[in-house]
């Protein structure tokens, strides 16, 4: 129960990787607060542990992000999740899902710890983890938007470990090809084939996810900032 007496907060967190770490995080005593933009989903990820709380929150609005910030909790623990993440060719990708993708994967990421972070450094205490990819470094054919945008996350990683130093600490996780509902939706069978080219030779499951996130979140990672956890099934290494 190491989180115990702590407040987290976790965008997307009504599925997949989010939910994954919202329940994790509640089995080590915190207090978890998960957003998304759907209510039915939310109420009813909520509703799978008495410590989990949801808030609709559309991180590609900067009004929703507002209203977010005013009904949370002060937070100890912010879990920066929530992404889209369009497969399309470059020369096939369309204006409005390029913006769309940026207002939420970097924007709202922006926005949201601009508007958290105040408190944690007044209280002198803090931990923040952005959920990057493995394809913000690693070329994949028609990852280039959603690519382009959590290499955005990984620079502001790096930037806000220096900038909220030395009571906050800012990390990220970069997960290889994930068993998510909401990826599979959307990549199909490439997702189970990206899998297959990893040293591992298979995706994640959302919980091998969760437990890298809990680690840079958890006191355990009490001298590490700045850094990405590639939790990718050996991605890096080829």
């Amino acid at each position: 129960m190491e989180l115990t007496g702590q407040t987290a907060l976790i965008t997307g967190g009504t599925a997949g990787i989010g939910l994954a770490c919202a329940q994790l995080m509640a089995r080590e005593g915190a207090d978890v607060v998960i957003t998304g933009r759907d209510p039915g989903r939310g109420e009813a990820a909520a509703a799978s542990d008495p410590r989990l709380r949801f808030l609709r929150c559309d991180l590609a609005d900067r009004t929703s992000i507002e209203s977010l910030v005013q009904q949370a909790p002060p937070v100890d623990i912010l879990v920066n999740n929530a992404a889209s993440f369009p497969g399309a060719m470059t020369v096939d990708q369309d204006a409005a899902t390029f913006q769309r993708t940026f207002d939420t994967n970097v924007g709202g990421t922006y926005f949201l710890t601009a508007a958290v972070v105040p408190a944690m450094l007044l209280r002198g205490r803090g931990a923040i983890v952005n959920v990057t990819s493995m394809v913000a470094w690693k070329g994949v054919p028609g990852a280039s938007v959603y690519s382009a945008s959590k290499a955005a996350v990984e620079s502001l990683t790096r930037t806000w470990a220096a900038e909220f130093a030395p009571h906050v600490r800012v990390n990220s996780v970069a997960p290889g090809p994930t068993d998510t509902e909401g990826v599979v939706a959307e990549w199909g069978d490439t997702n189970d084939e990206l899998g297959r080219a990893l040293p591992l030779g298979r995706t994640a499951t959302p919980g091998e996810i969760a437990q890298a996130v809990l680690f840079l979140a958890s006191p355990r990672a009490g001298f590490v900032t700045g850094s990405v956890l590639h939790a990718d099934g050996g991605g890096t290494a080829i």
